[in-house]
């Protein structure tokens, strides 16, 4: 597995990227614009996936990490569930619901590998300043 600089550059931020703005062009138009307690749910269920992977990434350690990606798939069944209910209101059509739940689904498996590595590499480090000097005075 090639080593991330960026958040940006894992598969699994892509995916659930994709899935956001999915989420949000459904929820913009017809009933489901008009259904405001699923519409900010699913929006938020959507974003927060994408942001909490970045915050973990950002965060001081692996373990850290590991522990964020664990409420990201919290998130990603959140939202599966949240397609059912959207589909069954007539918000979003079959087509739509199987779209949208096959991203959230890859994400979930994403997410489950993801952090079967993290925790098979117990001793990594995670070092965002390259290059950069630190005097340090004992």
């Amino acid at each position: 597995m090639t080593t991330a600089k960026r958040f940006e550059e894992l598969e699994v931020w892509r995916k659930a990227k994709e899935l956001t703005n999915l989420v949000y062009r459904h929820s913009s138009d017809g009933v489901f614009a008009r259904d405001f307690g699923l519409r900010d749910q699913m929006r938020r269920a959507s974003v927060s996936i994408m942001s909490n992977i970045a915050a973990g990434f950002e965060s001081q350690t692996q373990a850290m990490f590991i522990k964020y990606l664990g409420c990201v798939k919290g998130s990603a069944g959140e939202q599966r569930a949240q397609l059912y209910i959207a589909k069954e209101q007539d918000c979003i059509t079959e087509e739509d619901f199987n779209t949208m739940f096959s991203i959230a689904e890859i994400c979930s498996k994403q997410l489950s590998r993801f952090i079967q590595y993290l925790e098979s590499q117990p001793n990594a480090r995670r070092v965002r300043e390259e290059g950069a000097a630190y005097d340090v005075e004992q």
